[in-house]
């Protein structure tokens, strides 16, 4: 084996990058909007259903019938709202390697491009959720709520996509235009 390996010092301070998660950045209310606050209220439903699933599981001996379906289902609407925050953000996942070798005017096309894109892709998902939460009649499994309200929320959450979408590219043209 080669010895030297294990004599060799660590290379910096490896706590550096792990106290960097932690900054002290104070709270503003204006960072937020209304579906933050949403998600994180639905966010803490799935952690309660999913923990009295467990608990009534493993613990009790007896699984809660309705828990395993509406946890589904929770995840499915915090995904989706989740999304709308991403959307507000402007943090989607895209391939910035691109945008860090483009000249300034290019890059700046190109992200507009997948912003329009974004947008009819939202538009569109939003008219086919919509005519499937129209077509669906059947009710949830365990419980006696439509199924349609699960694609309901879908639906609003790809028009809440669309409109923060549509407000980036707002802001940008304030942005751009005042700094013209």
């Amino acid at each position: 084996m080669n010895d030297r390996q294990d004599n060799v010092p660590p290379q910096g301070d490896p706590t550096v990058d792990f106290e960097a998660a932690f900054d002290d950045t104070p709270f503003r209310m204006k960072d937020y909007a209304a579906e933050d606050f949403v998600t994180l209220v639905l966010f803490w439903a799935l952690i309660l259903v999913v923990f009295a699933q467990f608990f009534s599981r493993y613990v009790l001996g007896d699984s809660i019938g309705w828990t395993e379906e509406i946890a589904r289902y929770l995840l499915i609407v915090v995904g989706f709202l989740g999304s709308v925050m991403a959307a507000r953000n402007g943090s989607h996942i895209l391939v910035e390697f691109f945008y860090h070798y483009m000249p300034s005017w290019q890059a700046r096309l190109l992200e507009r491009l997948m912003g329009l894109l974004s947008l009819a892709f939202f538009v569109a998902m939003a008219w086919i959720t919509f005519q499937l939460a129209g077509r669906t009649s059947s009710l949830m499994v365990s419980v006696d709520l439509p199924k349609s309200l699960i694609y309901y929320t879908v639906c609003a959450a790809f028009v809440l996509m669309a409109l923060r979408t549509l407000q980036r590219f707002y802001v940008a043209y304030r942005t751009h235009r005042n700094a013209a």
